[in-house]
């Protein structure tokens, strides 16, 4: 007999924990950012650019919760991945909608199914690797 367990998708309840979770580490690190959440379609559910995080932070940290989203890994994890000789080293290029192989996006898993991915930009990579993973682990809580 086999049996379907359903998962809860991320939820716009979800997703406010992730941004506020992600500006709070940021904010306390003394960082400006962006924060983007995606659902599993890759539909955004969240948005917020502090007053003066760098305008770019946007698009970043959209790419980088994509390309967590469409990878399902770390963005981190990926980097050494698409330099010269690497197993995706045409990965960036080969699709409509560009992906970003920049720490700062992370994949949301529910009962070890993909839900969604927050993604951050405004810091350094590790500081927006960093402010994604804490709010993964606040939604996880």
């Amino acid at each position: 007999m086999s049996t379907t367990i359903a998962v809860t998708p991320l939820t716009t309840q979800d997703a406010e924990v992730l941004v506020t979770s992600a500006r709070r580490a940021a904010e306390a690190a003394g960082v400006m950012v962006s924060v983007t959440v995606l659902d599993a379609g890759g539909h955004l559910l969240a948005f917020r650019r502090d007053d003066r995080a760098v305008l770019i932070s946007g698009e970043t940290s959209t790419r980088k919760a994509y390309t967590a989203l469409q990878m399902n890994s770390a963005t981190a994890d990926l980097v050494d991945a698409v330099q010269p000789g690497g197993l995706f080293h045409t990965l960036p290029t080969a699709l409509d909608r560009p992906l970003l192989f920049i720490a700062g996006g992370v994949p949301v898993h529910r009962n070890g199914r993909l839900i969604g991915a927050v993604g951050v930009g405004g810091g350094a990579p590790e500081q927006d690797h960093g402010f994604a993973v804490a709010a993964v682990e606040a939604l996880v809580q």
